[in-house]
């Protein structure tokens, strides 16, 4: 897997509280991509979604209950759907535990999720509107 950190994903419990304060205190404005079920702030070379930690879980394909569930996930994006189907079963032959094999997803792209040792969540995805970091923002020209 290359040394890359596309998005950072919080779980949070107020979608719209979250929102108003990474605008208000922080001072930053949601990407376009951004809906009404997950909001997104593009900062240098790296995205910040926010989104309802229980369609977080719900997403992972685990429960909001009990100590295995995080309110964060890292997300590493590739190139395609073939590449998150190879890198995720790369990445189980080396002992990484797959919670969530690699599928459509409802946003329009194609997602895993496994865990680390510590039970951190990591998405390997492949998100059409999201330029990979050696992809061209031309793929997303919203995304800036």
């Amino acid at each position: 897997m290359e040394p890359r950190l596309t998005l950072i994903t919080l779980g949070v419990r107020n979608l719209q509280r979250a929102k108003e304060f990474y605008q208000q205190v922080f001072g930053w404005l949601p990407a376009e991509s951004s809906t009404e079920s997950i909001v997104f702030f593009q900062l240098d070379g790296l995205q910040l979604a926010l989104f309802p930690q229980e369609s977080l879980a719900d997403d992972a394909g685990i429960s909001a209950e009990g100590s295995g569930f995080r309110r964060f996930t890292l997300a590493h994006n590739v190139g395609s759907e073939q590449e998150v189907d190879d890198l995720v079963a790369q990445l189980e032959e080396r002992g990484a535990t797959v919670l969530k094999q690699p599928e459509k997803v409802f946003w329009g792209g194609y997602s895993s999720y496994i865990s680390d040792p510590d039970d951190n969540l990591w998405e390997i995805a492949y998100n059409p509107f999201l330029p990979t970091a050696e992809g061209s923002k031309d793929r997303n020209p919203s995304i800036h």
